[in-house]
């Protein structure tokens, strides 16, 4: 058990806290936090006088010319440093940011581009630490990123340009691995640079607008989550530990009246108090709770994570299976008296919240892990029935059986899962290839020009494909760069040769080739979405992502106007079709059909649209 790490941050005054001539009420010492009362409060506030509060970590981030400043590494050494440690100990992990709006949580989670917050430090720190490992330790790791906003109490997706704020993503609850967003998008990253690009990309989709209280107020709660896989040999047994860090910037806790907002800014800050006030039900709850989990009152406590989608989706680091931090950041000014003192209350009940991290183990290595203990006991016994008597050896074999059953079985589940870990990594750590989820399939990317190949055996149940690297690549039936097998292939066939980019399909002597129906005997330059059959029979699409993000931008702007169809049934006879059967003309009317080839009774039509 693992009470919740609570620390504090001061900023310094703001320039409109200047303007209003604020004073500076707040003060630390080490980890405590002193707030005085201002002479301005009246009324029960001003009964209660100065309170004193303390945590785990005090930071006073008023003044840089003090020798006490805390500064964004001071909190990443302190904070950042844990996570990372708890995420390759295989637990899970959660740092967020909670405090009045303008008070800093933004800049202490993701900080600028000169000044890096948590968030890009703990990303960086990460990849760091998996090549320290890498280095020293036979270790396989494998890292996704997702991001999201709760806006309005619905989730959308910061990784898709094609974000609306429609019906938003549903969260649904999973039996044994707790609360998950369905159909949001999860990308396989090797290396720092693409974590950074995918923060960017999530940050510029993020909902903000200016406030009286904040120029860039974040009027959504985004969730940046890390799922971290590690596996390697322990005394030759296989390990594998699944980590979850998720990373949260809270919008700020608002009052109407001093935000002065209207319309669509009062709805969005309603909806932010209506999340931040379940969750700090939330915590009140589970600090009732106490340590053990044993309830200090009569009546069971009732945890209302369900009640808005922020607390539903952070079920785990609240009350369960996580390590995790809160940082609380509140403004130093007495014009904001009330609001911080409210956040050091809330602080300060966190701290009493009780977590049972504990380390996430892949199912099948622990199988295999069970097993092994059992030919262990096994051994033990076949060495105890082997100095009794032989008239009582019938029992022995039965021990004997047994052990070689389990071993078998610990050798092929080890066997399978060490195959499993090599051959996706082999494929996965080429940097031009790329697997993520998106929505209930999932998208093989490839930066590379490549070949997907076209299965005519209804039977098949894997996709094919073939990257093609700068230079030369050979293809044929044997002893060649890419291996197929198929009618009328030639052990050397053609020769695919990339340069800077471009593609070109050079046929060796004899050799069948066609490119979109037409037999190719020299050089040919291959261009996004040609059809390529080689022999008799086999099929392969070319697929350029450069020259296919070019069109698809041009198409978007009104410039590309022909539409080329392949592998289109586009009619059941030989003749052209009639302007009713072409597909994606739209309201645009036919220039010209030009059928390109036949392939087993279907037309393969290219379409020039007006």
């Amino acid at each position: 058990m693992a009470s919740v790490k609570v620390a504090v941050r001061v900023r310094p005054l703001s320039k409109r806290e200047k303007q209003l001539s604020s004073n500076v009420i707040v003060h630390m010492k080490e980890n405590t936090t002193y707030i005085h009362k201002p002479s301005s409060i009246q009324g029960d506030q001003q009964k209660e006088g100065g309170k004193t509060f303390s945590f785990d970590y005090s930071y006073d981030s008023t003044d840089k010319a003090s020798p006490t400043f805390a500064s964004q590494e001071r909190i990443f050494h302190d904070l950042g440093s844990d996570v990372l440690r708890a995420a390759f100990e295989g637990f899970n992990a959660c740092v967020f940011a909670y405090g009045q709006t303008g008070s800093g949580k933004s800049y202490t989670m993701m900080g600028h581009k000169e000044d890096n917050g948590l968030i890009p430090r703990i990303c960086e720190g990460f990849f760091k630490k998996i090549s320290q490992r890498s280095k020293s330790d036979a270790v396989s790791f494998r890292t996704e990123v997702s991001y999201l906003e709760i806006y309005n109490e619905r989730v959308q997706d910061l990784l898709k340009r094609t974000t609306t704020y429609g019906g938003g993503l549903r969260v649904r609850e999973h039996p044994r691995d707790g609360p998950y967003v369905e159909n949001l998008s999860k990308h396989l990253v090797h290396n720092h640079s693409d974590m950074e690009s995918l923060i960017l990309l999530g940050n510029a989709n993020r909902t903000t607008a200016s406030t009286s209280m904040n120029d860039v107020s974040s009027r959504s709660h985004a969730i940046f989550t890390i799922s971290f896989t590690q596996a390697w040999f322990d005394e030759e047994l296989p390990r594998e530990t699944l980590s979850k860090i998720h990373l949260v910037d809270l919008a700020g806790s608002e009052r109407a009246d001093a935000m002065r907002n209207t319309g669509t800014r009062l709805r969005e800050g309603a909806n932010i108090n209506k999340s931040l006030v379940t969750l700090g039900s939330v915590i009140s709850a589970l600090a009732d709770l106490g340590v053990g989990g044993q309830s200090t009152r009569k009546k069971q406590i009732f945890i209302p994570y369900r009640h808005s989608v922020l607390t539903w989706l952070l079920k785990d680091s609240l009350g369960g299976n996580s390590v995790t931090t809160m940082i609380a950041t509140i403004s130093p000014a007495n014009v904001n008296y009330g609001e911080t003192l409210s956040t050091l209350r809330y602080a300060s009940r966190a701290k009493n919240v009780v977590n049972t991290p504990v380390v996430n183990e892949d199912g099948n290595v622990k199988v295999i892990r069970e097993l092994q203990a059992e030919v262990t006991r096994l051994r033990r016994l076949l060495e105890e029935a082997s100095q009794v008597p032989h008239g009582e050896q019938s029992s022995s074999l039965k021990v004997e059986e047994e052990l070689h059953q389990n071993e078998s079985k610990v050798f092929a589940l080890t066997k399978e899962w060490t195959s499993k870990w090599r051959e996706t990594q082999s494929v996965l750590q080429e940097e031009t290839v790329a697997l993520r989820k998106e929505g209930s399939g999932v998208v093989l990317d490839c930066q590379l020009p490549h070949l997907i190949g076209i299965d005519e055996n209804l039977l098949s149940t894997g996709i094919i494909l073939y990257y093609l690297k700068e230079g030369r690549t050979l293809i044929g039936s044997d002893k060649a760069h890419s291996v197929l097998h198929g009618l009328g292939l030639c052990s050397e066939h053609c020769v695919l040769e990339n340069r800077a980019g471009t593609v070109t399909l050079i046929p060796q002597d004899g050799a069948l080739c066609l490119v979109n129906g037409s037999v190719v005997t020299g050089s040919c330059q291959l261009t996004q979405g040609a059809i390529i059959q080689l022999g008799k029979g086999t099929m392969l699409r070319f697929n350029h992502p450069t020259e296919a993000a070019s069109h698809a931008k041009k198409r978007q702007s009104g410039l590309l106007s022909a539409v080329s169809l392949s592998l289109a049934d586009m009619s059941r006879s030989t003749e052209t079709p009639s302007k009713s059967g072409y597909v994606g003309c739209r309201d645009s009317g036919v220039q010209s059909a030009k059928q390109l080839f036949n392939l087993d009774g279907r037309h393969i039509w290219e379409i020039s649209c007006t």
